[in-house]
């Protein structure tokens, strides 16, 4: 008798969670968004934070990446000042694969979600961005959109190709990866592009030569918003000599 009570409550139980996993499975598919999409997670942003951006896709170089996302991610170990939300964008909610063979799962899908206000957008460099990446219209669209209330629009290496190709860099001075310079004057030809330089600020964009030196822009950029002390305590963290009077850069005074 114990064991036909047993049974009965092992197959009820077994029931029970058959049918709410049918249920799960079937509000899945329902919803119009894949299930990736219907589980996903979204970070926490905190307030009273400046929400940074970082455009990612296929073939993101590591670097380009990496180098600002850890300098800026490493602003909320400082007290008394404004820090900064890092996430990333891309238009997918499946990972991204970067250049060096990083898989990503990206932040918000820029197709589907609803963003929050991005205060600073960072292009780092990819794979296809002196070819094929140029002709994704809704990538430039979506950097064009966030361009209009971003305090800055930042770029590393050849992300600067993307910033000309959406018509952001038509009255502004910028740089590049120093062997693309000459490709990038010959297929922007009426853009001032800097040789010789790390970095470029013209108003809200800050282009960078990228690779190792991406770090130095972003540090740039964190000694503008947070001053010399912050930025030198920054630096220090990630065994940085910072000092910005030792590298070559242009700021371009309006």
């Amino acid at each position: 008798m114990k064991n036909i009570l047993l049974l009965f409550i092992l197959f009820a139980v077994f029931n029970c969670n058959s049918s709410e996993e049918k249920k799960q499975n079937k509000n899945l598919l329902n919803t119009k968004e894949t299930p990736e999409a219907a589980l996903k997670q979204f970070p926490k942003l905190e307030p009273n934070r400046y929400n940074v951006a970082f455009l990612i896709m296929d073939g993101t170089f590591n670097t380009e990446l990496t180098a600002p996302f850890d300098i800026f991610q490493h602003t909320i170990f400082r007290e008394n000042i404004k820090a900064m939300n890092v996430f990333t964008v891309a238009n997918t909610n499946h990972a991204i694969t970067t250049f060096e063979g990083m898989r990503i799962i990206p932040d918000y899908n820029y197709l589907q979600d609803a963003l929050p206000k991005i205060d600073i957008l960072v292009i780092p460099s990819a794979e296809h961005h002196l070819d094929s990446d140029l002709e994704d219209e809704a990538m430039l669209d979506f950097v064009k959109k966030v361009d209009k209330e971003a305090q800055f629009v930042t770029s590393h290496c050849d992300g600067a190709f993307v910033l000309a190709k959406a018509g952001l860099l038509n009255n502004s001075v910028s740089t590049t990866f120093p062997s693309d310079i000459d490709f990038m004057r010959e297929m922007f030809p009426n853009l001032d592009i800097k040789k010789e330089v790390l970095f470029v600020h013209d108003g809200k964009y800050i282009t960078s030569a990228g690779g190792a030196k991406s770090f130095e822009a972003s540090l740039y950029l964190c000694e503008l918003l947070y001053g010399k002390e912050i930025a030198k305590q920054l630096a220090k963290g990630l065994v940085i000599d910072w000092n910005i009077n030792t590298i070559p850069y242009l700021i371009i005074e309006k």
